[in-house]
């Protein structure tokens, strides 16, 4: 197993196109919500912390990320993303681990995740060739070229992946 020292730098990326998968489907009052994951169905209620709702009131995060989580909102002042529902957020967010793209098997199996600096981290070991030998060649790359091209090639491969 590779593991990968990571800290948070509180960018958003990782949120910033989760609002394609998480989907408010009802308002349950006091900033209580049902959400719904797009890909599985899986329903979670989750709440706005009472500290968050100030920012939580602001969209205007939306204006830069509209597909951004509808829980999510970056601050103007400090420009740090934060969760306004991080005690109470679904699964799908406490696994996350700020990966940019998760790449699956032919058979839906998660095989490998490409973190936010451009890492690998995986298990299996023909994903770990394929990305050693094939994406030493792109390191300066702009981010945008260097994941068409990490796509491609993992397309190409025979992998799915989700961004």
């Amino acid at each position: 197993m590779i593991i990968l020292a990571f800290e948070c730098n509180q960018c958003g990326d990782c949120c910033s196109h989760l609002g394609l998968v998480h989907r408010i489907i009802k308002d349950l009052g006091d900033h209580r919500y049902v959400v719904r994951n797009e890909y599985t169905g899986e329903r979670t209620t989750v709440t706005v912390a009472p500290g968050m709702l100030p920012l939580f009131n602001d969209h205007r995060t939306f204006a830069d990320r509209p597909e951004a989580c509808p829980f999510f909102r970056l601050d103007g002042e400090e420009g740090k993303g934060y969760c306004s529902v991080h005690a109470t957020r679904p699964e799908i967010c406490r696994d996350y681990g700020c990966w940019r793209i998760l790449i699956l098997d032919r058979d839906g199996r998660r095989v490998g995740r490409i973190m936010a600096s451009r890492h690998l981290a995986s298990e299996d070991p023909d994903l770990l060739r394929l990305f050693r030998e094939e994406m030493a060649q792109h390191a300066e790359l702009s981010d945008p070229a260097w994941e068409r091209v990490v796509l491609r090639m993992l397309h190409t491969a025979g992998y799915r992946v989700y961004r």
